[in-house]
């Protein structure tokens, strides 16, 4: 009898654990899903071909035939807590009804071919804590609606179609450590951002305007600033490398005009990289960049500096690479660049220099045509 009552014991977990567990509005909106997608994107191994809702419950164990991957559920199998696919192709629209799964902690759909928009209801993911929709077609705006998940600490929206301005409240988004809107057609200005951000990267949009210091108010944490590609233009105020955290900026390839750098506080920075290449500014080489006492990759090229290039920046034991090339520098390069036991790498070429040692790497591509530079200085540049 009592090996009766140990084997029926065995069967109920049994039975527990491979029959209905999952809620029935989950199960509603993971058909909708895949319904969603289009039958010719899904290959036949990959996962959400094992997604059969006639042969299994979603989240029913154990998943040897049936839903082996792309999904993963809570300990109790009742709530699905993440959507991860494989990046095979699959092409469809994302499914407003994907708001019935309030407990996802994770959606990840990255190195797909879905399109549409992104529906206004995503907001009701309260739990989302990641949004990967990278590299896919999405196109129209970033929905507003994306401000109202307060839990989610990472966004990455890259490489899709996405148009419009970005969303005004962007900085009721508390729990945001990352946001990557990069490669899409946004316009406009930065709004202001997170609180508590991290990195932030809108590489390659339309975005346009001078940066404002109220974008940035309260931005104490962030570290990586990446707008490289963009429309943005006026000059760089001294605020902007004064952000206590900054490490890395790329302003590459916008329309600025000037920089205004000063000297950092109490000589505290943490700036190691920056990249203000191929834009319009105008003026000297910004010599408090000697102050940043971490600075280990300056670029500076393709712009309209003039002058020489000033000797403490030269003689800055961190910096290893620097790039001035494509500008209208004069006198001879500080030595120092060249001699030591790591001598920097980058260029000084295409400029006004003489004296730049034909040995070195440092010096190419050649000089401007000394015609080029006379009529930069309206006449002969003095050395």
């Amino acid at each position: 009898m009592a090996t009766f009552f140990i084997s029926l014991v065995f069967f109920l977990c049994f039975l527990l654990s491979t029959y209905a567990l999952t809620s029935p509005s989950d199960i509603s909106a993971l058909k909708a899903f895949k319904a969603s997608v289009k039958p010719s994107s899904i290959p036949t191994w990959s996962c959400l071909a094992s997604w059969d809702f006639a042969a299994a419950d979603p989240c029913a164990s154990p998943r040897r035939t049936h839903f082996t991957c792309g999904l993963t559920c809570s300990p109790d199998s009742k709530r699905v807590t993440q959507i991860t696919l494989d990046p095979v192709g699959y092409s469809g629209t994302l499914t407003p009804l994907l708001s019935q799964l309030t407990q996802l902690a994770t959606l990840d759909l990255a190195d797909n071919y879905f399109y549409g928009i992104i529906p206004f209801s995503i907001s009701s993911l309260v739990n989302l804590q990641s949004l990967t929709l990278r590299s896919n077609k999405f196109s129209g705006s970033v929905p507003s609606s994306i401000t109202k998940l307060k839990l989610l600490e990472a966004l990455d929206l890259s490489h899709n179609s996405l148009s419009g301005f970005l969303p005004s409240a962007m900085n009721w988004m508390s729990g945001l450590r990352r946001l990557d809107l990069s490669y899409n057609q946004l316009k406009g200005s930065i709004p202001k951002l997170p609180p508590n951000l991290l990195e932030l990267a809108l590489k390659r949009n339309s975005l346009s305007g001078p940066l404002s210091k109220s974008s940035f108010d309260g931005s104490t944490q962030l570290e990586v600033i990446e707008l490289s590609e963009n429309s943005f233009t006026g000059t760089l105020q001294s605020w902007f490398f004064l952000l206590p955290s900054i490490q890395q900026v790329n302003l590459a390839n916008n329309s600025l005009t000037g920089v205004e750098i000063s000297s950092p506080t109490a000589g505290q920075s943490d700036v190691v990289a920056v990249d203000l290449g191929f834009n319009r500014i105008e003026g000297y080489v910004p010599v408090n960049f000697a102050a940043y006492p971490l600075l280990s990759s300056l670029t500076l090229r393709y712009n309209r500096l003039r002058g020489k290039i000033p000797l403490v920046l030269a003689q800055k034991k961190s910096l290893k690479r620097l790039f001035l090339d494509g500008n209208f520098l004069i006198g001879q390069p500080p030595a120092s660049l060249f001699g030591g036991q790591a001598p920097v790498s980058g260029s000084l070429g295409d400029n006004c220099l003489w004296g730049c040692p034909a040995s070195s790497q440092l010096c190419l591509p050649t000089q401007k045509p000394s015609s080029i530079c006379k009529q930069a200085y309206g006449g002969k540049p003095k050395s």
